[in-house]
């Protein structure tokens, strides 16, 4: 099966390179790759955050390669305090798109490959930075955020493609983050690193602290992913 999957950013993707086989550069958005990963023929787009970057990406894709089949993937924030950090999550509906999205939630993988739980999918126009704003957002029924769904699912049902989403937890329900990377996010989609760095070190102590945990939690997250895509059906 053909299958485009649409990230943010080119690290969401590492767990699945690491899994995949024939992988070679494609000239769609900002990076993209081709490979196979378990029984598909994969695209991987990244081309930034935010709705409108990641409904470019998919329309790009679609109309240059043809799949049969769109995934929104990559990171996401837990909602549910039951989500652990590197838990998959398979969404059944999305939340934030002119109206709720339905997905085609069968993405079955063997028991024992990954933790996974189904369930609606908030996509936000901002980071949801704050534990109180997350439990704002859990009211809707959601049990994760993310920030790309909502392009990438509009932009696949008006081909009338199948659409997914399947995420991996990288910040839990209850925590708050010290950084605040949404204003580190340029107009590119992509987030300003310096900045980020230089917001950190007049925080060392909270800041610094927290950028090597979310680095960790970034690479569990996309080894995760990996391993699920690499045996999932569709």
């Amino acid at each position: 099966m053909k299958i485009l999957f649409v990230a943010a950013e080119a690290m969401e993707f590492e767990g699945m390179l690491a899994r995949a086989n024939g992988v070679e550069r494609a000239a769609i958005g900002d990076w993209a790759r081709r490979c196979r990963i378990g029984e598909h023929d994969a695209l991987l787009v990244a081309n930034g955050a935010g709705r409108k970057r990641a409904a470019a990406a998919a329309e790009a894709g679609i109309a240059a390669w043809g799949p049969e089949a769109v995934v929104s993937t990559g990171f996401c924030g837990a909602l549910d305090e039951r989500l652990g950090i590197a838990d998959v999550v398979v969404g059944t509906e999305i939340i934030g798109c002119a109206s709720p999205v339905t997905t085609g939630r069968a993405c079955p993988a063997p028991t024992g490959a990954t933790r996974q739980v189904a369930g609606a999918i908030h996509s936000s126009d901002h980071i949801a930075r704050t534990a109180q704003e997350k439990a704002k957002l859990r009211a809707t029924g959601a049990v994760a955020v993310e920030m790309e769904a909502a392009g990438i699912a509009e932009s696949t049902l008006k081909c009338a493609l199948p659409f997914y989403c399947v995420r991996a937890v990288t910040d839990l329900a209850g925590e708050s983050l010290a950084n605040d990377f949404g204003a580190a996010l340029r107009s590119d989609g992509h987030f300003d690193t310096m900045r980020i760095l230089t917001g950190a070190l007049r925080h060392p102590s909270t800041r610094v602290p927290e950028l090597f945990r979310l680095r960790s939690r970034c690479k569990r997250a996309a080894r995760a992913l990996g391993d699920f895509f690499a045996v999932c059906g569709f």
